[in-house]
């Protein structure tokens, strides 16, 4: 369900790490080598980047495949950012909302996209949704449940939580909701990656100085690339990668 990528490093352009590359986020829409569940991610897709002195970062985001959108190629092709995070979407519920289900979803310095599905949707987080205020649920983007964990995501981040600790609790609150929901979390500031591996596949390539990418599989064959074991937080910057195990919640 998804594939998504997330790149600190030198200013680039979009499509040479989004379109270019053998594996990129582009194939994977409709060839991912790697994804557990399902088989092509043509029901949206976003991108979103960070403008050198801006901390509010810029999304592009459609509900079609990424394939199918020629102003993306002109996008991608001309727009340069030395972070951004971006993901092609197959749905828990096909069509579900349309562009605002598409990752990332943002605010303030923050995008955000979750590569899984939660069980029992929407009933499973009922109790979640209810311990929120109701501004933050009237102000979601989207009624998927993507758009839930990242209203929780966002609660705890709003409360003063790390964005580590915001993932970690997250993951952990859902799945003791939602037993068997696949919770892989992307998380960036611009300047850091947070990211979960919960249930599908999550790699990373650091290059310290040059580049740190987090992606749910390699867009090339280059042997650095290092798996991410399953149950794990990982926090990146432009200069080091932190894996943590994160453990079940109690039953």
């Amino acid at each position: 369900m998804c594939r998504h990528i997330a790149f600190l490093g030198a200013p680039e352009p979009l499509g040479r790490l989004l379109v270019e590359p053998a594996h990129s986020l582009y194939r994977q829409s409709w060839a991912p080598r790697h994804q557990r569940y399902g088989t092509v991610n043509a029901d949206g897709f976003g991108v979103g980047w960070y403008a050198d002195g801006d901390p509010v970062p810029g999304r592009y985001r459609h509900s079609g495949p990424i394939w199918g959108d020629q102003s993306f190629a002109d996008l991608a092709r001309v727009v340069r950012s030395g972070a951004l995070l971006a993901a092609v979407r197959d749905a828990t519920l096909a069509g579900a909302d349309g562009e605002a289900a598409a990752a990332p979803f943002a605010s303030g310095p923050w995008l955000f996209s979750h590569n899984g599905a939660v069980t029992g949707w929407p009933r499973s987080l009922a109790a979640l949704a209810e311990g929120l205020p109701p501004a933050e649920l009237l102000s979601m983007e989207a009624r998927c449940d993507s758009a839930l964990v990242w209203a929780l995501v966002l609660h705890r981040l709003r409360g003063g939580d790390e964005e580590g600790q915001a993932l970690a609790d997250t993951v952990l609150e859902v799945a003791a909701a939602a037993p068997g929901s696949r919770l892989n979390l992307l998380l960036t500031n611009g300047d850091t990656i947070t990211a979960t591996a919960w249930g599908d596949t999550l790699w990373y390539l650091a290059e310290p100085g040059r580049r740190t990418v987090v992606a749910s599989e390699p867009y090339d064959d280059d042997p650095h690339w290092r798996e991410v074991p399953d149950r794990t937080l990982l926090a990146a910057s432009r200069t080091d990668v932190l894996l943590t195990p994160l453990k079940e919640p109690p039953a």
